[in-house]
């Protein structure tokens, strides 16, 4: 998977917003792609003054936006039970598929904005969201706002920590604990409130 990753940057790193835009699509559909490969480096340039903050998060939560359309349209076309049978090719494994479709069902439609932010559960939400026939107006809004924040939070190590990977690597984890945190916030917050509204 490694030497994949590397072709890949190493044949779109160099189309600027495009390149951002083609391996942001490919992080968030089904293909396993580490979305800090295209952004944290646009926030290092962008720094650096060789490219715009505001152009390369456009190009990164359009190409999340669309990867994700993609996997929705996957499975609101195909349905679960092709994605079942053929899902390996995809590198969407059974146990995958179950854990995105509980999250989907525990958390409701926001799942698809709270997935964005969760790793294991980022790039596959969608599917759940197209088998579920989620109205696709509300599914778009909620990613945008999800992969836009993602995005925005990639940019910013890229744009403050600069090359130093460990500080980066630091960063994320820090950053997805408060996410994670944040969540089960959130969850616990609608939960008792569902449970008084009874």
């Amino acid at each position: 998977m490694g030497e994949i990753v590397d072709w890949i940057v190493q044949s779109v790193g160099d189309l600027g917003y495009l390149g951002i835009f083609v391996m942001m699509f490919l992080e968030s559909s089904f293909f396993p792609f580490p979305s800090e490969v295209a952004m944290v480096p646009a926030g290092y340039l962008a720094s650096q003054g060789q490219m715009s903050l505001v152009e390369a998060w456009l190009a990164g939560a359009g190409g999340s936006l669309f990867g994700a359309l993609f996997n929705y349209f996957l499975g609101h076309r195909l349905g679960r039970s092709f994605l079942e049978r053929y899902g390996h090719y995809l590198f969407l494994k059974e146990g995958t598929l179950q854990k995105v479709e509980h999250f989907f069902e525990k958390y409701g439609p926001a799942s698809t904005f709270w997935g964005r932010l969760v790793p294991g559960i980022r790039q596959y939400i969608s599917l759940p969201a197209g088998i579920g026939r989620m109205k696709l107006a509300s599914f778009s809004i909620y990613t945008i706002l999800g992969a836009g924040i993602w995005c925005a939070v990639l940019l910013a190590l890229g744009y403050f920590v600069g090359e130093n990977e460990e500080k980066i690597k630091e960063y994320i984890h820090l950053i997805l604990g408060v996410i994670m945190v944040v969540v089960a916030g959130v969850v616990l917050y609608y939960y008792q409130k569902s449970r008084k509204s009874r």
